[in-house]
């Protein structure tokens, strides 16, 4: 066995619906479902403010790879750092948000080196 896992959503029976259904979420959203801040569109990875799809519920905690239910806009850094906790697992979560994250730098003034 090897250590490649593959993610039906990246290269598996959901890819086409995923790719679809980012495509809704891009056109339709502007606020990290994480932090709550706005995305900039024009950033591209790996900025970390550039944004990424963010599976509400993830897929190794049993979220669905390609349903438009469990997907949300979201920095590549607050969906790094969420990882693959869910709501549940933060101490002080309020029941109607995704927002729990504490971000440790202002990526705002971030530049690439």
């Amino acid at each position: 066995m090897s250590g490649n896992r593959n993610r039906p959503d990246q290269d598996g029976s959901h890819r086409v619906q995923f790719d679809r259904n980012k495509k809704i979420i891009y056109a339709t959203q502007t606020v990290c479902g994480i932090c709550g801040n706005p995305v900039d569109f024009s950033l591209r990875y790996p900025h970390p403010l550039s944004p990424c799809i963010d599976h509400i519920i993830p897929i190794a905690r049993g979220g669905h790879p390609s349903s438009l239910d469990n997907l949300q806009l979201a920095h590549w850094t607050c969906n790094r750092q969420k990882s693959d906790r869910i709501l549940s697992d933060a101490p002080d979560a309020s029941a109607d948000s995704n927002r729990v994250l504490p971000q440790s730098r202002d990526w705002r003034v971030y530049v690439a080196q």
